[in-house]
């Protein structure tokens, strides 16, 4: 009951200036209900921007400095684990330390599928796109360096929701910032602060869901299949997109890993096929292509906002693109069968390698190979890598839209996971299909309207949910390293049973 009340009294805090922003709006432009939504999510995104972007007069906007700095600071204090356990993470997915009897919902592989669904997508097509149309081709080197540092944030909070999960009496698992913050910080004699932050985690991350993690996907995603099929209508997309949606979600987190667990590899593979394939057919441009990233992300030309403003867009995106250090990931880890949680913070640190390194990098090229980030008739990210892609070889905008689909799909079935424990956190199991049913309903909208606003407002929830977790992170990272210590004395001394 109280965690109940801590969550209204949040929900009404940040109401507060929604109801203000919405009394404005209304004013500013009465010429329809979503001419007046869109001026909302404008001055909602403006009100949020004034908070999470600023710069101390530094040029480093605060979110910024919040996330790449977490990320060093456990980088650090786990002793560089994201490079030391990279080989075991590899023998980890391939099921060496599966044992059928530990306690969970699904296998280490379908743990990192799932959360890997859910960071690979459009991020990678659209967002390295943006990142270089708005900071030069060297914001692709900060978004390496920041997800390099960024696995080991990943890698903590993904060990601290095995740590503080919950097991349901029926055996499903309850985990994520929400159970490590209220039982974490309880530990550490700040229960109430705790709560705070856990209801405050749970509120961002439902936004987040329904937000950047399903209407901006469904939008994104008919934008793409209507540029092949033009007559194709919106409502009939959008229907068709929230039956299948649907479908999946309703299977639960077993589901959602089957379908992650086949889905993933295969558009991870299609697609990396793909952008191989154009790098292939250009490969005398990939010397000059990569000393065009490193030069202009220390030498940026001046339209591209200088050395700072590539800096940012490159952490900025690479944030969306995976999410590390923001929490979300955690909670389908969190499922993963073991009793081990440092094994399951080391499986979770390959996610940022596969999305930033690998898969952004390899937009990155093909992106600037064929010159498309600078042309001038193209506004949008998946207008951009569309054309890069149809600009070698003209069928394959066909192979790119079908990326972009199952990119966001899996995107959507996987952050309805999320949203659905952060409403159960909150709100109990008994009212779980009110927001099943509100999650397909946005599937349709995200479909049938175009919100201008909407790609920043999903920066901002996503951005905001690094608050609370890194709050955590910092607050726990004393019980991490002596569980990593131990574990590590273990795995070296050959304690650990190999199952094949």
């Amino acid at each position: 009951m109280k965690k109940r009340w801590i969550s209204l009294i949040i929900l009404f805090l940040l109401a507060l200036p929604i109801a203000a922003v919405a009394q404005e709006a209304e004013k500013a432009a009465p010429t329809g209900f979503l001419a007046t939504v869109d001026a909302v999510f404008t001055q909602l995104v403006n009100w949020m921007s004034a908070v999470l972007f600023f710069d101390f007069g530094l040029g480093v906007p605060l979110i910024v400095l919040w996330l790449i700095g977490g990320a060093i600071f456990f980088t650090i204090r786990m002793g560089f684990i994201n490079f030391r356990a990279f080989k075991h993470a590899i023998f980890v997915i391939q099921g060496h330390y599966d044992d059928p009897g530990e306690t969970g919902e699904v296998s280490h592989f379908q743990a990192l599928a799932a959360a890997l669904s859910a960071t690979v997508g459009l991020g990678n097509i659209a967002g390295v796109a943006i990142a270089i149309s708005v900071g030069g081709p060297g914001a692709m080197f900060w978004m390496t360096v920041a997800a390099l540092f960024g696995m080991t944030s990943k890698f903590v909070e993904c060990t601290l929701a095995q740590k503080y999960r919950v097991v349901l009496p029926d055996g499903r698992i309850a985990g994520g910032p929400m159970y490590y913050l209220s039982r974490g910080l309880a530990e550490k004699g700040m229960g109430q602060f705790g709560n705070i932050m856990a209801s405050l985690f749970a509120i961002l991350c439902i936004g987040a869901a329904f937000g950047g993690g399903n209407m901006f996907q469904a939008n994104q995603s008919f934008a793409a299949i209507a540029g092949l099929f033009p007559a194709l209508p919106n409502w009939l997309y959008g229907i068709a997109l929230a039956f299948l949606v649907g479908l999946v979600i309703i299977g639960g987190i077993q589901r959602i890993g089957n379908v992650a667990g086949a889905l993933v590899p295969a558009m991870c593979l299609l697609y990396v096929a793909a952008s191989l394939w154009i790098i292939v057919m250009n490969a005398s441009q990939i010397p000059s292509a990569f000393a065009q990233i490193f030069t202009e992300a220390f030498v940026p030309q001046a339209a591209y906002g200088g050395f700072i403003g590539v800096v940012v867009q490159g952490f900025r995106r690479a944030a969306f693109s995976n999410e590390a250090g923001v929490g979300s990931a955690a909670i389908a880890h969190a499922a993963a069968r073991t009793e081990e949680p440092i094994r399951e913070g080391i499986v979770a640190l390959l996610e940022p390698f596969i999305d930033t390194v690998i898969i952004c990098n390899m937009t990155a090229l093909v992106v600037i190979i064929t010159g498309q980030y600078a042309n001038p008739n193209i506004t949008h990210g998946v207008e951009t890598t569309a054309a890069a892609f149809g600009s070698v070889i003209s069928w394959f905008p066909v192979l790119l839209t079908l990326a972009v689909f199952l990119f966001a799909f899996s995107t959507m079935i996987s952050w309805s996971y999320y949203g659905e424990r952060a409403w159960t956190y909150l709100f109990g199991e008994s009212t779980l299909i009110v927001y099943r049913v509100i999650y397909v309903l946005c599937v349709f909208f995200g479909s049938v309207i175009n919100l201008g606003a909407i790609l920043d407002f999903a920066d901002m929830m996503f951005f905001a949910m690094s608050f609370p977790n890194l709050v955590g992170g910092f607050l726990l990272a004393d019980k991490v390293r002596a569980d990593l210590d131990s574990y590590m004395l273990r795995l070296n001394s050959g304690e650990m049973p190999v199952y094949k």
